[in-house]
């Protein structure tokens, strides 16, 4: 009986329909290189980061001949990877627009570009993604003109920029138990050294998720140099993943959008303290939250 019994609530068991939760595309950020279910966030914050490349712990990233900036620039170049115009990653950047403020000119010259700028039928720009491979592109349009031109006398070479403004998110996933960094956007910037208003100036904003899947991955040129054996080199997408380098946090989420030095009146001693103590408290946070 027992037997007879256990065999019908198997056969009504599998009888049941089974429906599967249907995840909508909301729940998660798509600008991520690894999206995290939102529904599984205890905690998120966007921040900003400064990363000098100049600083001796950032040099691996500034390579001879290998510096981020010029595999990011002559991506461009090839057209497989292309611009925004800024870190909310919304609106593409167009090719005159790139260039021109890739030249040494106070942005007031106007840049005439042969073949026109990017758009939709751009031959090469999905090479990169599709085939997965690192090779050469054509970059000619349909009436045989390059669009693309290597640096020229008039254009800032890599190692006059050194500068990258990072965003992305600190993020607890209580499913992992396990606070992430999320790179969302890395914008490159011209030092205000080189302008009469002395003001930095952004060179352009690249996805992050972008640069990894169309530039940085087996290429060999991307590296993170190990000054201590070179055998041990990484890739620069491990590099980032990794943390190797060292960053100042110049801005996190606030209703007025301020950075930190507007917070504290442009006292840069004051600012500088109070970005390290919220990199401070962050951790602490984590660290609560495990003991807890």
């Amino acid at each position: 009986m027992k037997s007879y019994l256990s065999i019908l609530g198997m056969l009504l068991f599998l009888s049941t329909p089974m429906f599967a939760q249907e995840i909508g595309s909301e729940e998660y950020d798509y600008k991520a290189l690894r999206p995290i279910r939102n529904s599984d966030k205890m905690y998120q914050n966007t921040l900003w980061w400064r990363m000098d490349l100049r600083e001796k712990q950032n040099e691996p990233f500034f390579a001879s001949e290998n510096e981020i900036t010029k595999i990011i620039i002559e991506a461009v170049k090839a057209g497989v990877l292309r611009p925004f115009e800024n870190d909310s990653l919304n609106t593409r950047m167009a090719m005159n627009q790139f260039l021109e403020n890739l030249k040494m000119n106070d942005g007031s010259e106007g840049v005439e570009i042969e073949g026109g700028g990017w758009d939709e039928e751009i031959v090469g720009w999905d090479s990169g993604s599709d085939t997965g491979e690192w090779g050469e592109v054509d970059t000619k349009d349909d009436t045989g003109i390059a669009e693309f031109s290597s640096a020229g006398g008039d254009e800032f070479f890599a190692k006059q920029i050194p500068i990258l403004e990072i965003k992305g998110h600190k993020v607890f996933d209580k499913k992992r138990s396990r606070m992430y960094q999320e790179i969302e956007s890395i914008t490159l910037v011209i030092p205000g050294e080189y302008y009469p208003a002395g003001i930095d100036k952004p060179l352009a904003t690249f996805s992050y998720k972008e640069l990894v899947e169309n530039v940085f991955t087996d290429n060999p040129q991307a590296i993170w140099f190990n000054r201590k054996n070179t055998i041990e080199n990484r890739n620069l997408a491990d590099a980032f993943e990794l943390a190797l380098g060292t960053a100042r946090i110049t801005k996190y989420s606030n209703p007025k959008d301020d950075f930190i030095e507007d917070i504290y009146n442009g006292d840069l001693k004051l600012s500088l303290a109070k970005s390290q103590q919220y990199a401070m408290d962050l951790l602490e946070y984590e660290s609560n939250v495990w003991s807890n």
